[in-house]
């Protein structure tokens, strides 16, 4: 155990602090060099396993701030990545305010990692909800506050379970390491900490917020969300309720709801939005599968999922910020325009689709594997089947509908279109690099994986003609049904109006009911409250003057009188009642000490 170690999330929150402070030509050699940093300090962590930073805290709690192990290293690293990656692709822009944003945002990301306790874990937590949410604001367009508000209060209300769970947890157990959970003895807090957990991580019906927000997002936001939220929601499933058999079903029906409304979807973001919501669905599911293969699995998808739909968000970014374009009904044709744009956005697309040579190949054939490993086999076949729609989607439809459909751009969209800067070109080609190295030389991949004892090998003929047979049927279907699955200016909701129309009805709450019990509450509160304290306050002035008062001053004349009397019988030598007067007082005397 050691204590003495540098966080990787400081050096951003520092770096983020004194980003205002940098000034041209440094500025972006500053901007590159504190996430460089940061993956440095990430890899000299994990080069020594162990417990970091640990931090008694009001004498009761032990804190500790970097607990480095199997699990946490190989999301530490992928999101270390990400956080360069990212970076690169925002240098182009000027506003300081989205980099220190997006820089807490990633601090927050790699403290929840490395927390080995509930307390430094909500606090990083809640950092990671509270900057992202200004990576919608900062958007500046129409719709991106509301959802940046709701986005915020769904996040909140999540902490706030986290927080319940953490506390009832700590009453019952005096525990607040983050551990394993017993599958077997749950208990209230069990629940409430896997509900704060899977909101963050998408899981229906807690995912509403997720297409909502990351469509509304800044260009250079929507790439550092896609990565970090729900990728950090998995790592904590993974470390806290692996084997938790109910995670295999909602796992499932995430892969499946997520295609299903993908495939509806006119807006690009908000369609890989929903392109999100089904790949985690195989991380939850393999975290629920809980065996060796499966974490393994659920690890490398995590890790393959970061950089191919990264990569797909940039590409996505690219055309949005050239063109100014987000919908599937304002654009098509624009191959010519963005060749570059293109490639990217096909690579992206056919690796999250499981292609051969390619991350999602790898990853994604470990956790069907683990499923039908644990004789789980209608959770096999049904994320096997989601292949096709994901190859429908991400690999087909979207770049058809942006680059080779029929063209829908307006004369503006089409002059405007054009290939990114370059710093967007270099990110989009080391993201695209790492998903073609992933899926061809997988001990990269392998050897950081918990489990490195456990052996997979994807590249079998049966996987490859399984996995061509379904990507070779998928685009027959697609050049037979490419007219249904064209794009029509609709929106697609699904339960985001609860929270939308709940929004509003708060708000009517707000400003009918609640506002008039209010005013009839301070009403009544003048009338009879405010009536019953000034009566009272004139009876007690009234007693203090003649009751209080005139006690105290009858006693001080009775005293001065009797002490006159007295005076004068004394001034007159009358030794009868000088007697007398002494043994009235020597009584009294006696009387007060007998009976206090």
């Amino acid at each position: 155990m050691t204590t003495s170690f540098l966080h990787p999330a400081l050096l951003l929150i520092i770096g983020a602090v004194l980003l205002p402070l940098i000034r041209e030509p440094f500025r972006k050699l500053y901007l590159c060099s504190v996430p460089i940093a940061t993956f440095v300090a990430v890899l000299a962590l994990n080069w020594q396993p162990g417990v970091y930073g640990e931090v008694v805290f009001m004498d009761r709690w032990t804190l500790t701030f970097a607990r480095v192990d199997n699990l946490s290293s190989i999301f530490g690293f992928i999101m270390g990545l990400m956080a360069i990656i990212g970076t690169i692709y925002g240098l182009h822009v000027k506003d300081n305010w989205q980099h220190l944003a997006s820089w807490f945002y990633v601090a927050g990301s790699l403290g929840v990692i490395y927390a080995g306790d509930y307390l430094v874990l909500f606090l990083f937590w809640e950092m990671m909800a509270f900057a992202s949410t200004f990576l919608v604001w900062f958007n500046k367009e129409e719709g991106a506050l509301a959802a940046g508000y709701r986005y915020l209060l769904v996040h909140t209300f999540g902490g706030v379970l986290l927080l319940l769970g953490f506390v009832l947890r700590y009453q019952a157990t005096g525990d607040i390491s983050f551990t394993l959970l017993n599958e077997q003895d749950t208990h209230l807090f069990t629940w409430l900490i896997m509900a704060g957990l899977m909101l963050n991580a998408a899981v229906p019906p807690l995912h509403s917020w997720l297409p909502d927000a990351y469509s509304k997002a800044t260009v250079t936001g929507a790439v550092f969300m896609c990565a970090f939220t729900t990728k950090t929601a998995v790592y904590t499933l993974a470390r806290a309720f692996a084997g938790f058999d109910i995670l295999i079903v909602l796992g499932v029906i995430m892969a499946i709801y997520g295609i299903v409304y993908a495939l509806m979807e006119n807006d690009i973001r908000r369609l890989l939005g929903w392109e999100i919501v089904s790949q985690v669905g195989y991380m939850v599911a393999g975290v629920g599968i809980g065996t060796a293969l499966a974490i393994n699995g659920t690890c490398a998808h995590a890790f393959a999922h970061i950089l191919y739909k990264g990569l797909l968000f940039m590409a996505a970014g690219a055309v949005i910020h050239s063109t100014g374009v987000c919908r599937f009904t304002e654009l098509g044709g624009l191959y010519k325009k963005m060749p570059n744009t293109m490639v990217f956005m096909i690579i992206g697309g056919i690796s999250v689709s499981a292609f051969p040579l390619f991350s999602g190949f790898v990853s994604k054939a470990m956790i069907v594997a683990a499923s039908f490993e644990a004789h789980l086999l209608w959770a096999g076949f049904l994320l096997s089947m989601v292949s096709v729609g994901t190859f429908l989607v991400a690999g087909l439809r979207l770049p058809y509908l942006i680059f080779f459909g029929e063209s829908r751009c307006s004369d503006e969209t089409m002059r405007r279109a054009a290939d990114p800067p370059w710093n967007m070109h270099l990110a989009m080609l080391v993201a695209a690099f790492f998903c073609f190295l992933v899926g061809t030389y997988m001990p990269f991949l392998y050897d950081m994986l918990p489990y490195r004892d456990t052996t997979f090998h994807p590249y079998t003929s049966y996987h490859l003609s399984e996995t061509l047979q379904i990507l070779f049927v998928t685009a027959i279907a697609f050049v037979f049904l490419k007219d249904r699955l064209a794009a029509r200016p609709t929106i697609s909701l699904d339960l985001d109006w609860f929270y939308r129309y709940g929004g509003r009805l708060f708000l009517w709450l707000a400003e009918r009911p609640l506002q008039w019990l209010d005013n009839a509450w301070g009403a009544a509160y003048r009338v009879v409250g405010l009536y019953g304290l000034m009566v009272t306050a004139r009876f007690w002035a009234w007693f203090d003057w003649h009751g209080i008062d005139g006690l105290v001053d009858g006693s001080a004349l009775c005293v001065r009188a009797i002490g006159r009397r007295l005076a004068l019988v004394l001034q007159r030598g009358h030794i009868q009642q000088t007697i007398y007067y002494a043994v009235t007082f020597a009584a009294i005397i006696l009387i007060a000490y007998v009976c206090l």
